[in-house]
């Protein structure tokens, strides 16, 4: 199955596509990634830019199995990236109640290591943020530095505009697909 076609989408629409395919496409160890708005919507995922998320990884490398067994555990309403948008969503707005409690200041990222695997969330603008999945054995100094490029990139034209566009198209993809993932 092939990536979705970002015709009909505005150049900026598209260049985040592009951004965020290259983020895990270039990045070992990173399993998915959700981009979310300050109201906890899913703007931009990997499942919807990358067609090896959705491939089998037989005989590929330990990345490839680990996503394939993550497949395998999808649950929710769109599975695993609708459960990073929200587990996104809720660490974002507990970090930043914290900060705001212990008078801190802004909330630049957010991580979590577990057992098996970890948990990146980055601001990006007016309350939007970046969450990336990254398996057990990935370099997290590496995505985080790759999520900052990401991050820059990204900051300056995540408009309100550009966050209804992307949320309409990822609207129209899901109804058009029938698809709930």
């Amino acid at each position: 199955m092939s990536a979705p076609s970002t015709f009909g989408l505005s150049s900026e629409a598209r260049n985040l596509h592009w951004l965020l395919t290259n983020l895990v496409e270039e990045v070992p160890g990173i399993l998915s990634v959700a981009v979310v708005s300050s109201d906890g919507l899913l703007l931009l995922s990997s499942d919807q830019d990358l067609p090896h998320a959705r491939t089998s990884s037989r005989g590929g490398t330990p990345i490839d199995a680990a996503r394939e067994a993550q497949a395998v555990r999808r649950s929710g309403p769109r599975g695993s990236v609708a459960d990073l948008a929200t587990v996104v969503s809720g660490v974002g707005s507990l970090t930043i109640g914290a900060a705001r409690l212990m008078d801190f200041g802004n909330v630049k990222h957010t991580m979590v290591a577990m057992d098996e695997g970890s948990l990146f969330v980055m601001s990006i603008s007016d309350g939007s943020l970046l969450g990336v999945h990254g398996s057990a054995d990935a370099d997290m100094s590496v995505i985080a530095y790759h999520m900052a490029l990401f991050v820059g990139r990204a900051g300056h034209v995540l408009t309100p505009e550009l966050r209804s566009e992307l949320r309409k198209s990822l609207e129209t993809e899901t109804t058009s697909t029938g698809s709930t993932r």
